[in-house]
């Protein structure tokens, strides 16, 4: 609502503070030792200032989509978090996390130790060459969209809808939960 007082002012942009967004993280492996990597992923983003992890979803096991053939099952799960942290602190944090874990560039959607994509902060649409939001294919994705439905059915892709009618519209039978691995949160 806004203030009929032409001199109101805002207390929270004289006090500096940051407003607090939603963020989705999504977590992938499928080198190494996948359901470690995830956790450690988890656990950094717990360990991140200004991040708090509201969620993480079950993990799920799923096919490779876009590589090499013979490329290894990915572990997926998604994380639900708030932050006052800008996207842009937040890829970085989702970068330097994947590289303590040993992650290679080498090959797109090739094999890795650990993906951790940003797929939405809020409702921030970014279009840049290093930053795109929301992520340009999570509405796509089967392996994003059954782990967030999971733990936020009414969670919504800016520009695209919400993510339990996404998921009505694509393939998810290569998504499997596995109730045997977890995660802690």
């Amino acid at each position: 609502m806004t203030s009929p007082n032409p001199y109101a002012i805002d207390a929270d942009t004289l006090s500096g503070m940051k407003p607090i967004r939603q963020v989705v993280f999504a977590l992938g492996s499928n080198l190494g030792d996948p359901l470690s990597n995830l956790q450690g992923a988890v656990s950094s983003l717990r360990d991140t200032p200004d991040v708090i992890v509201v969620d993480v979803s079950s993990v799920y096991e799923t096919e490779a989509v876009g590589g090499p053939e013979d490329s290894p099952t990915f572990l997926n799960a998604v994380v639900l978090a708030e932050t006052t942290l800008d996207e842009f602190t937040l890829l970085e944090r989702a970068q330097a996390i994947e590289d303590a874990y040993g992650r290679v560039r080498t090959e797109r959607w090739g094999p890795r130790t650990l993906d951790v994509d940003l797929v939405v902060v809020g409702k921030v649409e970014v279009d840049k060459p290093t930053l795109k939001l929301p992520h340009p294919r999570a509405h796509e994705r089967a392996f994003v969209l059954v782990p967030w439905a999971e733990i936020e059915p009414a969670g919504e892709i800016p520009g695209h809808g919400l993510v339990v009618d996404l998921l009505d519209a694509v393939d998810s039978s290569g998504v499997r939960r596995r109730d045997d691995l977890s995660l802690e949160d």
